[in-house]
């Protein structure tokens, strides 16, 4: 990926650091796009769209806490915690109304973003993500995601590889991106990770936030998408807030890396709307 038309900074925390890269150039009159990578994903998740928008929009991605290039850093963060840090770097870089765009985990920090800083978003991209309000989740799901250690750690780190980047992306391109980022981590960071970030999510939905974003909300999901239940929650999610989905054919849970031009296209016309 070139990415010559971004800068790289770094951002401390109590935690540790936060990496990111943002446009280098401000361009006038031209939307932000905050792009959010969902869980043991990095940067790279949205390498497809930074190209896209090259020259087209401001943008922004960042390696999550403890994700990538944004460690050491203690796995002691919350939702909240993610967002408010999210808040000051955006802030810093004087990134006023973005648009933000989350994949997964990436969807429900942005939710927690706009919960903790209602009237700071300008728009919110939900790819494969899911509502984090309680009333979607039985106690079992929540329970289940809280005790997700132990079932990560039997699997062999090979098969981990394999099932993570089969079960999330279902084109070679997709697949082939999805192991790279699982690869740079080692198994036991990989798996207290996975099980930090769910739990994380777990303790989230059960604050019980305000139902809806007060921003214009665009629903993305792939048709092959079997991250959970991800799916049957967006179902809900649309008929909650009456907006339609954006089913992407020939995708899985990471659509923007499986079918990258059809969610570009998706994003730009998201973004023509709010202008």
């Amino acid at each position: 990926m070139n990415y010559s038309s971004l800068k790289k900074h770094r951002y401390q925390t109590p935690s540790g650091v936060i990496t990111y890269w943002v446009s280098s150039e401000v361009l006038a009159d031209k939307p932000w796009f905050v792009f959010l990578p969902g869980l043991t994903a990095d940067h790279r998740l949205f390498e497809k769209q930074l190209t896209y928008f090259d020259g087209k929009a401001n943008v922004f991605v960042w390696d999550a806490p403890s994700h990538g290039q944004s460690r050491p850093f203690a796995l002691t963060w919350s939702l909240d915690d993610k967002a408010r840090w999210l808040k000051q770097i955006l802030d810093a870089e004087g990134i006023d109304r973005p648009i933000l765009v989350g994949q997964s985990m990436g969807g429900y920090v942005s939710q927690a973003f706009m919960d903790l800083f209602p009237g700071t978003a300008k728009g919110f991209v939900s790819i494969d993500s899911c509502p984090l309000q309680r009333s979607y989740y039985t106690s079992w799901e929540l329970w289940f995601l809280k005790h997700t250690k132990t079932m990560f750690l039997m699997f062999p780190w090979k098969t981990l590889v394999d099932l993570g980047s089969k079960n999330n992306a279902v084109t070679a391109y997709g697949q082939h991106l999805m192991a790279l980022m699982m690869q740079d981590y080692n198994k036991r960071e990989y798996c207290e990770l996975s099980a930090h970030g769910f739990n994380a999510l777990a303790c989230a939905a059960e604050m019980d936030r305000a139902s809806t974003p007060d921003c214009p909300i665009l629903l993305i999901c792939g048709k092959k998408d079997k991250a959970g239940s991800a799916k049957r929650y967006n179902r809900a999610w649309s008929a909650q807030i009456n907006t339609p989905i954006e089913w992407i054919e020939n995708a899985g849970h990471n659509s923007n890396t499986d079918q990258p031009e059809v969610v570009n296209e998706l994003l730009e016309a998201f973004a023509t709307t709010l202008s």
